[in-house]
């Protein structure tokens, strides 16, 4: 985002940078409001014919070519990558496993268990904590049920029949609904000795009263350990005296600020444990990552053994990377713009399923998801209306019953295609798919295989196709597909340090019992060595008091309650239909200026919206039914001042830079875009706050001689600023685990903090996320990778898919890529070559 820069911060403002000023202090990448449309699965309905089981029959390579057939389809894939099968390898189940569980795996046709699973087994029995991380439908699930089941059939004979308890963590509630009807049929041959019960926030009171007497396996989520076992603790002594295993379900969800906030959570659980003399084995299960390991460890807090070697068996993938082709209405500015990749996917959805091809489309936005299968089944519908009723969509916020009704559908063939969020990403169990679409580039490469993983499972061969969204990574990615194929995947990025995400944990734990100095110093210390340092810092504003040899919470508040571990930035905006006053649902507090401002296109339940009124004051938005040719899309300006600078690396005569930053943030308008073509009609100013955020920025600074030497004279330089900053922010998320929606930029050609023309990227979020610092570290590469988008892109003043942002507050201009281009050479001539 260009700037046209401000006075540095003031000297209270650089000294004080490590606790929030004000709850909502908080600046959250856009989201939009869910659309709920959903139609009725024919129940019981036959293959239509022959195809049908045609398509599940026929190669991977053999459903590609019929697909890219068509016309000039064939010169929308870029690259194909052929990625053969392998066997499985069996091995015995470790020793201590009790007979009655192992007949209990039996019953389900398991003989024996594949060595990957033995391996982790055998380390949870032996009290490790361990992390599985390997590929999808690798049994990971198997390697914390048995020893579990183990634990608590141990247990039994104790006589409060509570010998041993488990605790299970899984991101969504619908994934530990599942857990807990996979573990009831496991271990239905164990009778009694296994009680599990699921605590959410929509368990009735009574049955939450009967899970803290007589459950011995709780299944819940990190909110709810938060804000209801934790802070209640001491009416679950006895399941917390006795707990012997914690389960960790889709552990790499954990990352950036909700991870870290999940971190402390832990620590939290921890502590409260070892009040009561348990010390409990944590047992993890990730998709696959880099060092996961290392990222398990700082997650629980614990040492952590990682199990890699996947010994699954696995059918062969056809990986496909395809690039819509351009429209002939240009995008803004008349700069060329591509089909976009969610009309792409439902093309090619309608066109597998009509050929029996059993499909899966993964798309990022619950609208997308929506939008995908109402495309499908219109065209599938101009041939054959009951094709129409066999695609569906599917995604967060079902009800449980609509969910598995769709999950059954799809495992029987009722349905033959289905457009989907990462809520099928996570977990659910379905198998005998053909083919996977990915609607764009889904973030990072360990979601990529995690969502190519779902087709083809056990011994099937699949195809998976991603198609690139037009933007700078995706269109880098299906013409880099070594970038995908031949490196490793993300680590996974978190950082319990963060003071943002620290401060209020500490509060929530000295409620749950006093803190002491054992608690914050010392090698057995719960909490990173940041915390002493914030102690007094809370003592200072009166939320805790020192006290003996502790510090207690003031407050008459719960501390839990007033911190949202998934970082919505506080209490929700409802949408409200104004002519009825009927509540439609609401909006994320941090999306609100982007998704719902006055003049807004909001959907809801296949409906159209625009709204008329935002009132941040009451926190709600008004709206009126409406079916306009067009969506909207917001604009921001920020402004940005160096708080504190941590590293400086010198590249030549230029500085790489790292620490924290103060940016204020301001929707300043919304363009209208017509549909489907995303051309733009008009744009229109909004009069909204600004929003202050503290955080932590990458930036680097260029001298007068580099860019002599790099030929961008004074005209171009902020085009050529502007243009490198928006590039580096789309190719960020190549590099950490990040969405370009959870960062921002900066650009000023002359910034009164560093004096220089300067380039910033900085986290969304108070205190940081991580992402910056890993852009740090990760540089030369990021860099690198960033100029080389640009200047192979065969646009020749720029396009999205190199340096146009969807998201600039200042209308993409100004912009050059050329210099761009050199700008970034000269500074990466520089760069250290160690």
């Amino acid at each position: 985002m260009l700037t046209s820069g401000r006075p540095p911060g003031s000297a209270a403002a650089r000294a004080f940078n490590h606790l929030p000023h004000a709850q909502h202090d908080v600046l959250q990448p856009l989201s939009v409001g869910p659309v709920t449309h959903s139609f009725l699965v024919r129940h019981n309905q036959p293959p239509r014919n022959a195809s049908e089981t045609d398509g599940r029959r026929q190669s991977p390579t053999a459903v590609l070519a019929r697909l890219s057939a068509p016309g000039e389809r064939s010169r929308r894939i870029t690259h194909t990558e052929q990625l053969p099968g392998q066997k499985e390898i069996h091995a015995d189940w470790p020793e201590g496993i009790r007979q009655e569980v192992l007949d209990a795996v039996r019953a389900t046709g398991i003989e024996r268990p594949w060595a990957h699973q033995a391996d982790a087994v055998d380390h949870a029995v032996r009290g490790t904590s361990v992390v599985v991380s390997t590929g999808t439908a690798s049994g990971k699930s198997l390697t914390y049920q048995v020893p579990v089941l183990n634990a608590l059939l141990d247990g039994a004979s104790a006589p409060n029949r509570r010998g041993a308890t488990a605790l299970y963590l899984a991101p969504t509630k619908a994934l530990a609904a599942d857990q807990w009807r996979a573990i009831r049929a496991l271990a239905g041959p164990l009778g009694t000795a296994v009680r599990p019960a699921v605590y959410d926030g929509d368990t009735p009171r009574e049955e939450r009263a009967w899970a803290r007497e007589h459950a011995n396996l709780l299944l819940t989520n990190p909110d709810m350990l938060h804000t209801g076992l934790l802070p209640g603790h001491r009416r679950w002594t006895s399941f917390l005296r006795a707990l012997r295993y914690v389960v960790i379900d889709e552990c790499h969800v954990y990352r950036g600020v909700f991870g870290s906030h999940v971190a402390q959570v832990l620590r939290r659980l921890r502590r409260v444990c070892a009040l009561y003399g348990a010390e409990p084995v944590f047992l993890l299960a990730s998709a696959t990552t880099a060092e996961p390991g290392s990222s398990a460890s700082r997650l629980v807090g614990v040492p952590v053994t990682e199990v890699t070697e996947d010994s699954s068996p696995r059918g062969e993938l056809v990986f496909a990377l395809w690039e819509p082709p351009l429209t002939e209405s240009g995008g803004e500015g008349g700069a060329p713009a591509r089909r976009t990749a969610t009309a792409e996917a439902a093309e090619l959805l309608a066109d597998l399923a009509g050929r029996g091809v059993r499909t899966v489309a993964f798309v990022r936005s619950r609208r997308g998801a929506e939008l995908i299968s109402l495309i499908a089944q219109d065209r599938l519908a101009a041939t054959d209306r009951a094709l129409a009723g066999r695609v569906a969509a599917y995604r967060g916020g079902y009800l449980p019953e609509e969910r598995r009704e769709l999950e059954r559908a799809l495992h029987s063939g009722e349905l033959l295609g289905l457009a989907a969020t990462t809520a099928l990403e996570l977990g659910v169990d379905v198998a005998g798919l053909d083919a996977v679409l990915l609607a764009g580039y889904p973030g990072t490469r360990a979601s990529l295989w995690q969502q190519a993983g779902r087709a083809g499972r056990r011994r099937q061969g699949a195809l998976a196709v991603l198609i690139a969204r037009d933007d700078p990574l995706d269109t880098y990615l299906v013409h880099h597909p070594e970038a995908l194929f031949q490196r490793p995947v993300e680590s996974t990025v978190l950082d319990p340090g963060n003071p943002y995400v620290l401060a209020p944990h500490l509060c929530a734990a000295a409620a749950e019992a006093p803190l002491t100095e054992a608690d914050v110093e010392g090698d057995e210390a719960f909490f990173d060595v940041t915390a002493a340092e914030l102690l007094p810092r809370l003592t200072d504003r009166g939320l805790l008091r020192r006290r003996g040899g502790g510090w207690y919470w003031t407050r008459r508040e719960r501390p839990a309650d007033l911190v949202d571990i998934r970082g919505r930035g506080g209490d929700p905006v409802r949408v409200v239909e104004a002519e009825t006053g009927r509540l439609l649902g609401t909006v994320d507090a941090g999306a609100a200026h982007t998704a719902v401002h006055e003049g807004a296109v909001h959907l809801h339940r296949g409906q159209t919206f625009v709204v008329r009124e935002l009132d941040l004051a009451d926190s709600v938005a008004f709206v009126e039914e409406s079916n306009p040719p067009w969506s909207t899309s917001a604009r921001e300006v920020a402004e940005l001042s160096v708080l504190e600078t941590d590293v400086e690396v010198p590249w030549g005569e230029a500085r790489l830079c790292f620490g924290s930053v103060e940016v204020t943030q301001q929707v300043v308008s919304y363009l209208r875009r017509r549909l489907p073509t995303g051309e733009v009609l008009g744009e229109t100013r909004l009069d909204l706050p600004p929003r202050t955020l503290r955080t932590r920025a990458v930036w680097w600074t260029m001298t007068e001689d580099q860019l002599t030497d790099a030929r961008v004279t004074p005209a171009i330089l902020p085009g050529a600023l502007h243009a490198a900053e928006h590039a580096a922010i789309g190719m960020l998320p190549l590099f950490a685990t990040c969405d370009r929606w959870d960062i921002g930029g900066v650009s000023i050609a002359l910034h009164p903090d560093t004096l220089l023309p300067t380039v910033f990227v900085h986290d969304g979020h108070p205190g940081g996320a991580g992402f910056a610092e890993r852009a740090f570290h990760t540089a030369a590469r990021w860099l690198t990778a960033t100029r080389d988008a640009i200047a192979a892109c065969e646009c020749h003043t720029g396009c999205p898919s190199c340096i146009q942002s969807p998201k600039c507050g200042n209308g993409n201009e100004p912009l050059h890529k050329a210099g761009a281009v050199r700008l970034l050479t000269e500074l990466l001539r520089g760069r250290p070559r160690d």
